[in-house]
């Protein structure tokens, strides 16, 4: 059983009431992002699966550094390291392998914390909000939902991974060259006539895929989805409800520098990537910021939600399993890296990209009947591709 930490009561009902005070311009939704299930009774800790905006006391900031510091203090060997990289098509593949779409729940959240997926004017169903002011009206995650993200950290015994990497690679690569041939030979691409574009790169099996497409069925909007994963392409494609009309999913490999998208430089509104980023080389991770962000639109913005620094999936990895600092690989060959906020602003922001929002999500997430509580750190950021200065 985890030792529930201390942390501050008064801090929390103050936030608590500051929260509450910004009712006003949202409809009854608080314009706060991150939910307002606020933990101000100690004693009530198991009554709910999640607590929203939780503090840290020093004393945990320095018990978390502690942990992550031991875990990491025995790394993988050096000379086995390089095939985590190399692979990591071949790890993924082999994941979607053997959980197909079984693994993480659709994010059925993603357009109470991004609304701007929606085109300016368009109105969102299930929250009867309007779009005009989605940037200055941000709602709330949904307090009761739980990050099924979380559960990557199940270490997993594949066996019988004798495929042959050269082979499986060449795979890849033939599989995006083909799905972007017939968009790079024509004067028109697929989603061309759209007035409203989205891109969500590592999109998996779907999971942000079809909440997405669900909702943009009505509006002049469009939606590109990619992975590097062949089989979880295939997936999202054999879904009921994928659709052509408004989706074009492809096998892509964001860390390769030369692959090509089937859409032209800033012709993107949106992109999307939801626990993602992580699973790249901390090495790898500005070059694939700054390939992308060529792509938005002025005035476009990149959706970024993903893990945070002492997270508790990185609490419990055991040592040998890191890599380099904050940066872990699983039982089943997949990695996955720890951000700071100061880390992802400085991503965001070399590549030439400017701040709307840059928050620390942090959570408890509590298994009532267990009674095991968890503290989870997650990082959510939006970051705009300003407009050029006009010359005087």
């Amino acid at each position: 059983m985890h030792k529930l930490q201390s942390f501050s009561v008064a801090k929390l009902a103050t936030d608590f009431l500051r929260l509450s005070m910004r009712l006003k311009s949202s409809g009854g939704r608080p314009s706060a992002p991150l939910g307002s299930r606020i933990l101000t009774n100690p004693d009530d800790i198991f009554k709910h699966n999640m607590w929203d905006h939780v503090q840290w006391t020093e004393k945990d900031e320095e018990n978390a550094r502690q942990k992550a510091e031991e875990n990491s203090s025995e790394q993988h060997p050096l000379k086995e390291q390089g095939k985590f990289d190399t692979e990591a098509c071949q790890y993924w593949d082999k994941f979607y392998e053997v959980h197909q779409d079984k693994f993480f729940k659709d994010r059925r959240w993603l357009f109470l914390e991004f609304p701007e997926l929606l085109p300016s004017g368009a109105e969102d169903p299930d929250s009867n909000m309007c779009q005009d002011h989605r940037q200055a009206t941000i709602p709330l995650h949904s307090a009761s939902s739980t990050d099924t993200e979380t559960r990557h950290n199940q270490h997993i015994d594949l066996h019988n991974r004798n495929t042959n990497t050269f082979h499986f690679q060449e795979f890849c690569q033939e599989a995006a060259q083909e799905t972007n041939e017939a968009a790079t030979q024509t004067s028109t691409f697929p989603g061309h006539y759209a007035s409203f574009r989205i891109l969500e790169v590592g999109c998996g099996v779907g999971n942000s895929v079809f909440p997405i497409v669900n909702k943009i069925k009505e509006t002049d909007s469009f939606l590109y989805c990619c992975d590097f994963s062949p089989r979880a392409i295939q997936l999202v494609k054999d879904h009921p409800d994928y659709d052509d009309s408004v989706c074009h999913a492809f096998v892509h490999d964001i860390c390769e520098e030369m692959a090509s998208f089937p859409f032209p430089a800033q012709s993107l509104d949106v992109i999307l990537a939801v626990f993602v980023l992580s699973s790249i080389h901390p090495e790898r991770m500005q070059g694939v910021v700054n390939r992308l962000s060529a792509y938005l639109k002025h005035g476009g913005i990149f959706l970024f939600r993903d893990y945070g620094r002492y997270d508790f999936s990185q609490l419990r990895f055991k040592k040998g399993r890191c890599l380099s600092e904050n940066f872990y690989t699983r039982g089943d060959g997949t990695c996955v890296y720890f951000f700071t906020k100061e880390e992802v602003h400085d991503l965001f922001s070399k590549a030439g990209l400017e701040e709307i929002q840059n928050l620390e999500d942090k959570r408890l997430q509590v298994n009532r009947g267990k009674k095991v509580v968890m503290r989870r750190v997650w990082m959510q950021s939006k970051y705009r591709k300003s407009y050029p200065h006009a010359s005087s």
